[in-house]
């Protein structure tokens, strides 16, 4: 029975964290909703101590706001506030691309054509979802790569922000970002042109601070 363990708290309290913050992304739990640590406990199969936790780090990441002793809820959609982590995030992307780009390998480039093929086909199909997973896979590798832990820390937390909009938008007839623009990230990174690289990946991110707009 060695290999029966009790499960970390700390496991307890991420599970929580992500299975609420993809709630919240995917609209599943809507701006201005109250959220309530007894009632999602009891949905999520946890105690209440675990989603406390997790209550605690979408207030600080910006998916949730809170009064004490009032409420916890659902922040709205705020477009100066989708504009700035899109302006982080996207300097984040930069600095991952300059630093990962002489390192990538030919395993690297296939994995990042792999995702783009995904994403292409579920933007074509209208699979919202399937298209954000794929280009997360995507912008990953380089981030990976990359080995910058600050960076791939401030894109994991400001992310969310930004899939929150990109679904609400798809969702009322909008279109993912083009496969195009990934085609010209990854032909750049293939021939190791960090600087073409650097700039394909400043406009797919400008981008997604106009569509905050």
């Amino acid at each position: 029975m060695e290999a029966i363990r009790p499960v970390p708290r700390t496991l307890l309290r991420d599970r929580a964290y992500e299975a609420i913050r993809d709630a919240i992304v995917a609209g599943e739990i809507e701006p201005g909703a109250v959220v309530r640590d007894a009632e999602l406990a009891e949905r999520l199969g946890l105690s209440r101590a675990p989603v406390r936790e997790a209550f605690s780090r979408l207030v600080d990441e910006g998916l949730l706001e809170s009064k004490p002793q009032s409420y916890t809820r659902v922040t709205p959609l705020v477009a100066a506030d989708v504009r700035d982590a899109a302006a982080v995030v996207g300097a984040m992307h930069e600095l991952a691309t300059r630093g990962a780009v002489p390192r990538l390998d030919a395993a690297d480039i296939e994995e990042m054509r792999s995702a783009n093929d995904r994403f292409a086909a579920a933007v074509g199909t209208g699979d919202v979802d399937g298209a954000l997973r794929a280009d997360d896979a995507l912008h990953e590798v380089l981030v990976r790569v990359s080995g910058n832990r600050a960076a791939a820390a401030t894109v994991a937390r400001y992310t969310p922000l930004i899939r929150r909009l990109e679904r609400r938008r798809f969702g009322e007839g909008g279109s993912c970002r083009s496969a195009g623009l990934h085609d010209r990230l990854i032909d750049a990174c293939a021939a190791g042109d960090v600087a073409e690289a650097v700039r394909v990946t400043a406009e797919i991110w400008r981008g997604l601070e106009e569509l905050a707009d």
